[in-house]
């Protein structure tokens, strides 16, 4: 259950101000309606102050208050939205994250996430400040996160409707009591929660450090500038310019949308890629005296024109020798126009030197040549893909292997696609990708090569290639890992930080179990004595934020009383940790002591602050684990192991209504990946792999940006400077900035990296 002190701090004073506008709009939505009236699963309870109502969310509960619309419709920047535009503060135990999802001004869905855990049955105030693109995250007056996004969609249609229990009217429910809930359109309006913050006059470090933030601001502006200089310099020089992106095959350069034959193939030069389709060679009917053949240099066979010699059909240019054996002589022919030509001899043949049992005679010339000669070598019309082969009496082209002919002499060959045709031999846990020839078995996540053709089970967790926090637990799964964070830690397992015993006060942190850093001038357990920090040799100074903090480099566990050792043993002090030894001449019984109670030897117990932790003690040392899941056990704890729960009540319902899931299912939906966890469920956005290219867009259906050659069809442009645009009115335009076309009022255009992309909005016309 989460106790919740929620403000939503929405800063856009300066644009409100501008158009004379009330800038400080702050609306208390329990004050604007009754949720107890009205509403079902909601029940108002005593609260962390008896100044304002609080109420208890066990349902989904959908709240709308026409006060609420009429007092944010004046704000400037709040009018004319989509009503799909989604913005909401989502907290999950499970994971123990605090979510914020919101859309930008390019319509595009963004969510931050902060790893904090709020559902701790506790009360906590929450402020989320959002002001221009930074947004920042207070928990119990401390900012705990502030970061740079996008800058979100500050629109609120008529349509609106505010949901306060739950994401949306598809899942996101949260159960818990909450107080005090308010949003705000005024500067700083986090300070109205925790007015301590408010800090008007700055100290002598802020004035410091303000001065010294402002030297660097102005060399980074001179530095800037003098950048800026010479990139105007190369920028006029580029104005005369004419670019284009090429196509570079084998050592020939080809244009934009140049075509080209390369063997079998006819290609194109497309924004810098080369396009190729198979040529399909149509059936020929050749007039008579003519004849079907090859010419070298293309793919398809060309009418040509043929003689008749010696009961033999001959083509253009194709020659014949006629030898007489017993006079030693030979007569050379040639076909030309259809007629066959002597072909006088211009030289001697060349002396063989070979036996003449190894010599051969063939039909295309006089002259012998000795068994194995090199026919390849003088004229080879194998194209790429194809290999000339040597026989006696000539050559001939084969296909190299992992390719097929594309003509009955093999002289030109197309790749096989093992993988679409099934013709490989990639086994469990791979994929098949093709490969010029070949193919090859790539593993899938989470899985290691056994050899070429199959994967198998990678253990991350013993090789160390884990995600998990250095104050986790790993535990190796199928196909991945999972994280749970060690005790004396919280988080999700991915970053673990440490809890300490009540709270670090006066900008005091935790550092580790139960161990604050305290800030100069403090000092104590948790940092609540006022004096000076005594530091000592075995202290180490972190400079942070120009304030000095004090931390032992090692504790004493046996001198401080922090070890577990029973009072038969003697501790003994290591570097990071202790040992309890047996004293020579005693029989110790090895018992250890935990929370002031002696365990003994082998005693294995459940940790009172965390159920789902099991503690055993050894030799005098306690050693504390996650609880393991038997779904067999009858006693085994539902709560530490939701997978095993059977009963009903703890199943959950998909989004769409028509499906069903029990406790531990996990499922996909709307690029989520959700969780149902005792009947509650828990959705976190899905992962995707970096798109390392200028432009990229989400297709319909899909959750991951692809990329994409065409730049008006991106949703996502990583802008860069030095490529403008020039307006029809000669203006130079960085990428990334918009403007209105001249002559029109809906026709809106962008810079896209060199690219004008221009489209009209239909809500305008």
């Amino acid at each position: 259950m989460g106790l919740l002190q929620l403000f939503v701090g929405l800063f856009c004073a300066a644009a409100a101000a501008a158009f004379g506008v009330d800038p400080a709009v702050r609306i208390s939505v329990f004050q604007e309606f009754s949720p107890a009236q009205g509403f079902s699963g909601v029940t108002q309870v005593q609260g962390f102050h008896d100044d304002t109502r609080a109420f208890l969310f066990q349902e989904s509960s959908q709240m709308t208050s026409n006060e609420m619309k009429r007092r944010l419709a004046g704000v400037s920047g709040f009018s004319d939205a989509s009503p799909e535009k989604k913005t909401s503060l989502e907290s999950s135990g499970q994971k123990s994250e605090v979510r914020l999802h919101f859309q930008t001004k390019g319509q595009q869905t963004y969510t931050e996430i902060f790893p904090y855990l709020l559902a701790d049955n506790q009360w906590h105030k929450v402020s989320v400040s959002i002001s221009a693109s930074h947004v920042a995250l207070y928990v119990d007056c401390n900012k705990i996160y502030e970061r740079v996004v996008a800058v979100p969609l500050m629109e609120i249609p008529e349509e609106t409707s505010f949901w306060v229990g739950q994401r949306n009217s598809a899942h996101g429910l949260f159960k818990g009591v909450m107080q005090d809930v308010q949003i705000l359109v005024m500067p700083q309006g986090y300070i109205t929660q925790c007015p301590d913050l408010n800090r008007t006059c700055p100290t002598c470090n802020d004035f410091h450090g303000l001065v010294q933030k402002i030297m660097e601001l102005q060399d980074i502006l001179a530095k800037t500038s003098s950048k800026l200089s010479l990139a105007e310099e190369k920028m006029k020089g580029l104005d005369s310019c004419y670019c284009e992106r090429t196509c570079h095959v084998k050592g020939v350069t080809y244009r934009e949308e140049q075509t080209w034959t390369d063997g079998c193939k006819n290609c194109t030069c497309s924004n810098g890629t080369v396009r190729c389709e198979k040529i399909l060679c149509p059936l020929l009917e050749c007039p008579d005296g003519t004849t079907p053949g090859y010419v070298t240099g293309t793919c398809c066979k060309e009418c040509q024109s043929m003689c008749l010699f010696s009961e033999q059909t001959l083509v253009e240019g194709q020659r014949c020798a006629v030898h007489h054996p017993t006079a030693g002589l030979c007569q050379l022919f040639e076909c030309r126009d259809r007629t066959m030509h002597r072909v006088a001899s211009s030289k001697d043949c060349p002396q063989l030197t070979c036996a003449e049992s190894d010599q051969i005679t063939l039909t295309d010339r006089c002259c012998r040549v000795c068994r194995g000669h090199d026919f390849c070598e003088e004229e080879n019309i194998c194209a790429e893909n194809s290999a000339c082969v040597n026989l006696d009496a000539g050559a001939s082209c084969s296909c190299k292997n992992g390719f097929r002919p594309l003509r009955e002499d093999s002289a030109y060959c197309e790749d096989i696609d093992e993988c679409a045709e099934g013709r490989h031999y990639c086994r469990e846990n791979t994929q098949c990708v093709n490969t010029a020839g070949s193919f090859m078995c790539i593993c899938h996540t989470g899985f290691i090569r056994i050899d070429d053709y199959s994967c198998t089970e990678h253990d991350e967790c013993a090789s160390g290639q884990h995600s998990c926090d250095d104050n986790a637990l790993c535990f190796n799964t199928v196909g991945g890992h999972s994280c749970s964070c060690k005790p004396g830690y919280t988080g999700n397992g991915t970053v673990c930080r440490a809890l300490c015993d009540g709270r670090c006060l006066n900008g005091g942190s935790c550092a580790s179990p139960n161990i604050c850093v305290c800030p100069q001038g403090f000092s104590g357990q948790n940092c609540e004595t006022d004096g000076i920090a005594v530091w000592t040799k075995h202290s180490l100074c972190v400079n942070e934020n120009t304030m000095c903090l004090c931390a032992p480099a090692d504790i004493d566990e046996c001198r401080t009383g922090r070890s577990t050792c029973a009072n038969d043993t003697v501790c003994f002090n290591l570097d990071g940790g202790y040992d309890c030894r047996c004293p020579h001449g005693h029989n110790c019984t090895g018992d250890c002591v935990h929370q002031a109670k002696v365990k003994h030897s082998g005693q294995i117990w459940v940790l009172d602050s965390d159920r789902c932790s099991v503690c055993s003690c050894q030799s005098g040392r306690v050693l504390c684990r996650r609880m393991v899941c038997d779904c067999d056990n009858p006693t085994l704890d539902l709560f530490c192991c939701p997978e095993c729960d059977p009963r009903l009540t703890s199943q959950c319902l998909h989004q769409n209504g028509l499906l069903t899931y029990s406790s531990g299912d996990t499922w996909i939906d709307s690029c989520q990946r959700c969780q149902c966890l005792q009947g509650e469920v828990d959705c976190w956005p899905l992962s995707c792999p970096p798109a390392d290219c200028d432009f990229t867009l989400v297709p319909e259906g899909e959750c991951c940006p692809r990329c994409v050659s065409d730049p008006c069809q991106a949703h996502t442009v990583r802008n860069d400077i030095t490529k403008t645009c020039e307006d029809e009115h000669g203006i130079t335009r960085f990428s990334g900035s918009s403007w209105v076309k001249h002559g029109t009022d809906c026709t809106l255009c962008q810079c896209k990296n060199g690219h004008i992309c221009c489209s009209v909005d239909p809500m305008c016309l």
